[in-house]
């Protein structure tokens, strides 16, 4: 068995890639892995065992058509979690979100169908779906993003709908929810948090802090990701999260207990734009798969601010 793991050196596909690697996948325990990332500064090679005899890292764009034809043959299956994916870079600059997501995507599933590809797996998020006030999503939902992020990665969604409605490519599709856990870029909320109060230093929480998003341990996603990849049906698209709603305020909060940290740190900021008030999942289909979260996020959270603590040298490298 071969796959080819795109975004692979990042925070989620390097999970994904150590647990494969790691034999905690049923069929896939002598699988080999190829990892295309071109590493930009969300990628590094740090979160990948390098030195695994199965693992095969190659530095390139997925835009690259020349390159995907130099690698993609002979792989079973490809699982897609390159992307731009920062809302608030996207922001400020919203035309590498739409080239890497939405033409970067195209690229991959036009190249897979060339080098005969059985199956590709597109990781996607919930904030295709916009914001809900109450209830939740399935996947028949109609796509309403809100940011130039989100918006890039519906386009993405789409075009991979397409290559399994015109040319019968084997196309899944799975939405999670906010993922937490090590090695996670600190431009992100929770490491951003973290690696800040550690240090005594403050952070900022947009608007009133009422946010509210839906947590899920990397893990778990990438567990359920692999479900989909094994049991899941081409065409198919797959709400992942955990069920488990947290306003982004109780979250600062959680934080500043867990890191000793002056509560005062916490400082309310302007609110972005465009910020979506809440996300919410129906997990009914992704749960008919089987699929259950190992990581309560109490637990979970304490973990992950422990790794943080315990690996300063690898988001700051001149801690020390």
């Amino acid at each position: 068995m071969k796959v080819c793991v795109t975004g692979g050196a990042g925070f989620i596909g390097s999970h994904y890639v150590r647990a494969m690697l790691a034999g905690e996948y049923a069929g896939y325990e002598d699988a080999e892995v190829t990892v295309v990332d071109l590493l930009t500064y969300a990628g590094n090679t740090a979160n990948l065992p390098m030195d695994q005899e199965r693992l095969t890292f190659v530095r390139g764009d997925i835009r690259d058509a020349d390159l995907l034809a130099s690698v993609l043959p002979g792989h079973d299956a490809v699982v897609h979690f390159a992307a731009e994916s920062h809302v608030d870079r996207s922001l400020v600059g919203a035309v590498p979100f739409a080239s890497t997501n939405v033409l970067g995507t195209q690229q991959l599933l036009d190249s897979c169908l060339t080098a005969g590809i059985r199956t590709v797996l597109c990781v996607s998020t919930d904030e295709v779906y916009g914001s809900i006030d109450s209830g939740c999503w399935d996947e028949n939902e109609p796509l309403l993003p809100n940011s130039p992020y989100s918006a890039s990665k519906a386009g993405s969604d789409l075009v991979a709908r397409a290559a399994w409605r015109t040319h019968g490519l084997d196309v899944r599709i799975t939405r999670c929810s906010n993922n937490y856990g090590p090695y996670q870029n600190t431009e992100k909320l929770i490491p951003l948090f973290i690696t800040n109060l550690l240090r005594g230093r403050p952070v900022g929480l947009y608007g009133d802090g009422a946010n509210v998003r839906e947590w899920l341990h990397v893990a778990d996603h990438c567990a359920a990701l692999q479900l989909v990849l094994t049991d899941g049906r081409p065409g198919e698209i797959y709400n992942i999260g955990s069920g488990v709603e947290v306003t982004n305020a109780s979250i600062a909060d959680r934080l500043v207990e867990l890191c000793g940290a002056d509560p005062g740190l916490i400082r309310y900021v302007a609110d972005r734009k465009g910020h979506d008030l809440r996300y919410a999942l129906d997990l009914g289909k992704i749960t008919k798969l089987g699929f259950t979260p190992a990581y309560e996020f109490a637990a979970g959270l304490e973990s992950t601010v422990r790794w943080y603590r315990d690996h300063p040298s690898w988001w700051a490298p001149d801690a020390g």
